[in-house]
């Protein structure tokens, strides 16, 4: 469905966690489970997205998290010990960094699977690196690379993520905080799985932490972050996922979303696919802009915000909306439609009362 010939665009803890927040776009679950290149796809369409990270924003990201796990890891342990505890003080030089390196993906994940099992049972810290976890996502496997798991000598397990965005006064950007959050319970239930196959199971904690840049510098700063709202959320979205066969099985024989073919190809193909854009897709989905236009021009009003489509009832269109707040069409016992009749008639009473438009 990408091209025979083009390699599969991987699955990673920020697109789970976009579709977890959006489980009812099977337009999106498609693409990421087929390992279609949404960029490339949103530039043969004609309308390309604005992500990407600036290259000094990448440079000054890898140079803090080096920073971060410099000398074997002591600060970020250091970091672990006084937000979590789960152990005596780190000493620097004994803990453990084993070599994750492997053959692939699933020879990542097997060798992370097994540095799990030992570090559990040493009863000292253990840092690894970028090690590899594998979820399965509607029956699509996905290999997730979290920036550090740690094992405390308790046995327990804790997911970390540094950030290069700064921490002032101990609190960060709330948006950006959160999202760190539902990537990071990406990274947790994948762990959870690992877990799940050792008996007895260790305990992965319900709190990650969070690295950051303290105050304006260069330093490192930490804080726990309890997730278990946003475990519960993702794994119960994860598992309504249609799953990407059935998905495909409802399409016309032969399609295909080959970023090198006709636009007019390309874009019949990816309508045949339903999608549910609300605006926070923009802030997560490549494909964002191209729906929002669609949405637009179909007059959704899910274009509007899913808390105003959730409040319209089986009003699904502008149209519709309107044709209501008039008066020419909906049930008047419809609560929906004597509400919007209500506010068309203040609104109607306002302006002729020489009041300011709404």
């Amino acid at each position: 469905m990408r091209g025979a010939d083009l390699p599969a665009r991987p699955l990673d803890a920020r697109a789970l966690a976009a579709l977890a927040a959006n489980p009812g776009c099977r337009r999106r679950a498609l693409l990421d489970g087929a390992g279609v290149d949404k960029t490339a796809l949103a530039q043969s369409l004609g309308s390309p997205s604005g992500f990407g990270q600036s290259q000094f924003a990448f440079v000054r990201g890898n140079a803090f998290e080096a920073r971060v796990k410099a000398d074997g890891g002591a600060e970020l342990l250091r970091l672990t010990h006084g937000r979590l505890g789960g152990g005596p003080d780190p000493v620097p030089g004994e803990s453990a960094v084993p070599d994750l390196s492997a053959a692939g993906p699933e020879g990542r994940a097997a060798r992370t699977a097994l540095a799990l099992r030992e570090a559990t049972g040493s009863g000292g810290w253990t840092l690894l690196d970028h090690p590899m976890l594998a979820l399965d996502v509607a029956g699509t496997p996905a290999f997730l690379e979290p920036d550090a798991v740690v094992v405390h000598p308790d046995g327990t397990w804790t997911v970390v993520e540094i950030k290069s965005f700064p921490m002032i006064d101990g609190s960060a950007d709330a948006a950006k905080v959160g999202a760190a959050a539902r990537q990071a319970a990406v990274y947790a239930l994948a762990l959870e799985r690992v877990a799940e196959r050792m008996d007895p199971a260790p305990r992965v904690r319900n709190h990650v932490l969070l690295v950051c840049p303290k105050d304006f510098s260069n330093l490192p700063t930490a804080s726990a972050i309890d997730v278990r709202k946003q475990l519960s959320v993702t794994r119960r979205q994860l598992d309504r996922l249609a799953r990407v066969e059935d998905i495909a099985a409802e399409l016309p024989a032969g399609i295909t979303f080959d970023v090198r073919r006709p636009t007019e190809e390309l874009t019949a193909a990816v309508e045949a696919v339903p999608a549910t854009y609300a605006p926070e897709c923009l802030a997560a989905c490549e494909l964002a802009f191209h729906c929002r236009d669609r949405a637009r021009e179909q007059g959704d009003v899910t274009a509007l915000g899913r808390s105003i489509r959730g409040e319209l009832g089986g009003l699904t269109t502008i149209g519709e909306v309107l044709a209501a707040a008039a008066g020419t069409a909906g049930d008047p016992a419809d609560p929906t439609v004597a509400a919007l009749r209500r506010a068309a008639a203040l609104r109607a009473s306002g302006v002729g009362a020489g009041g300011a438009p709404c």
